[in-house]
């Protein structure tokens, strides 16, 4: 129990959570503005469309229409504030439960669309964390300087949103040796989804991958694939042991998405852009490299 506690506490400055904050903050915001219309596109859809999912089964219907607009431009608004570390105390639980909710309310109707759930995950985290102790303007207004100095009080955040990350890919491993066994690696599993994903979007008039419909003629391609895609899923939790492995296994698992987008015309939008992973990394020294840039103009 003891060296669990230990690397559970394991140390980190503040900037480097800060720096986690603005990362996945900032995403979050572009992710509200980016698809602002299609959060509020639930207005237009039928009630028939209505399955609510998570916090929305409080709901015995949906929301009156004219409320949802002011629900996502409130949820937009509280996200700059987290960003900012503005009142981060009140701010940041405020603008993770509305995050939750706004995410919850638009899966409610039609489609529920996994891949929020990490962004949100991380959300949280960083939401019941000092993510606001420097790089803030809570910070500035108590007149503080970063300090580098390194905290348990801060590493335990970082550890949680890897811990996160990581049971996600291992859960969809284990739905994978659930729902195939060790056919997904050697049998034509892969292959198969490859090939009707592609084929669908060609008959819907959709993008798809030229690569992928050529490479699914050659099935020799797809057990080493299938093989690869389960070892990132099931050794995720070895990122845990040792910072150095996290950041290769963090590496590979953004591969993992890079190939998805190759060979499926599948975008997986916050990990590709690399700030699904960003835990596992020193990210403070992109805080470095921007005061070094600000020296030199």
């Amino acid at each position: 129990m003891g060296a669990l506690e230990r690397w559970w506490h394991a140390p980190a400055p503040a900037r480097r959570l800060a720096m986690l904050r603005l990362l996945v903050g900032g995403y979050a915001v572009a992710y509200l503005l980016v698809r602002f219309f299609h959060l509020i596109s639930v207005t237009q859809m039928s009630a028939k469309q209505w399955k609510p999912v998570g916090p929305v089964v409080l709901l015995d219907a949906p929301l009156p229409p004219g409320t949802v607009v002011p629900m996502v431009v409130t949820t937009l608004v509280l996200g700059l504030a987290f960003v900012a570390g503005w009142r981060f105390r009140l701010t940041g639980p405020a603008f993770a439960a509305a995050f939750l909710w706004v995410t919850s309310y638009r899966n409610s109707w039609s489609m529920v669309f996994h891949t929020d759930n990490l962004m949100v995950l991380h959300v949280i985290v960083l939401a019941t964390a000092p993510a606001a102790d420097a790089l803030s303007l809570d910070a500035r207004r108590r007149g503080e300087s970063p300090d580098d100095t390194p905290h348990a009080w801060y590493g335990w955040a970082i550890r949680l949103m890897c811990a996160v990350t990581v049971a996600t890919y291992f859960i969809a491993g284990w739905s994978k040796l659930h729902n195939s066994g060790w056919g997904w690696v050697t049998s034509d599993t892969l292959r198969s989804y490859v090939a009707y994903d592609n084929l669908r979007k060609v008959e819907l008039g959709a993008g798809y991958s030229w690569l992928g419909a050529g490479l699914a003629q050659h099935g020799w391609v797809f057990p080493p694939l299938a093989a690869l895609s389960l070892a990132v899923e099931l050794g995720a939790p070895l990122a845990l042991l040792h910072a150095r492995l996290g950041r290769v296994w963090a590496v590979g698992a953004w591969s993992f998405h890079v190939g998805v987008l190759v060979l499926m015309a599948i975008m997986f939008h916050y990990p590709v852009s690399g700030v699904a992973y960003t835990s596992f990394f020193p990210v403070e020294r992109l805080h470095d490299r921007w005061q070094r840039w600000r020296t030199r103009r």
